[in-house]
């Protein structure tokens, strides 16, 4: 259908596949205005089904997938956020089974945004972990920050405390100058 006119016959007039063979991108031409558009086909994966915390059965939809992504990661381009949808769909299509926990889910989501947009991070897992006071938040933005600092840093922070010079080291003098003598 075209999104000019709305009529529903149009000439292709190029085809190419797209988002590494997963959507076929169609160039195409509108019978009636002559308007110029482009269209993407891609296969839906109708067999996968989602078991939600109450316990309910629904169909996968990507379509809210994209949502969910869309509201926590607004500052990232579309074909970011869509590169990020594709990535997360792939590895559900790949699981063993045709459902999947919703909670699966919403780890899957949390660890991709983890590597990618700490505050998407942070804003999805708000919403996900069902965050109810700023004990709570306060907690989550702990957690994620104790949990992403490397290893060499947290070292590297517990070495800039100095420790306490030893009595020895202050009667021969410390790297600052030599010890001053008892008059």
């Amino acid at each position: 259908m075209c999104p000019y006119c709305g009529f529903d016959e149009s000439n292709v007039l190029e085809s190419r596949v797209s988002q590494e063979g997963r959507s076929t991108r169609r160039r195409r031409e509108c019978v009636t205005c002559k308007k110029r558009f482009t269209t993407y086909e891609r296969v839906e994966n109708v067999e996968l089904k989602v078991r939600k915390r109450d316990g309910s059965v629904e169909d996968y939809s990507r379509d809210k997938l994209i949502r969910c992504i869309d509201h926590a990661c607004w500052k990232l381009s579309p074909e970011e956020r869509l590169k990020i949808v594709d990535e997360l769909e792939m590895k559900l299509l790949n699981l063993d089974g045709i459902e999947v926990p919703s909670m699966d889910i919403g780890v899957m989501v949390m660890d991709k945004l983890k590597n990618i947009d700490p505050v998407a991070y942070i804003r999805f897992a708000t919403v996900y972990k069902k965050i109810g006071s700023v004990e709570e938040f306060e907690n989550l933005v702990k957690d994620y920050l104790r949990r992403k600092e490397p290893a060499h840093t947290a070292n590297a922070r517990l070495q800039k405390r100095e420790p306490k010079l030893s009595a020895k080291v202050r009667k021969k003098g410390t790297k600052h100058g030599p010890a001053r003598k008892k008059l």
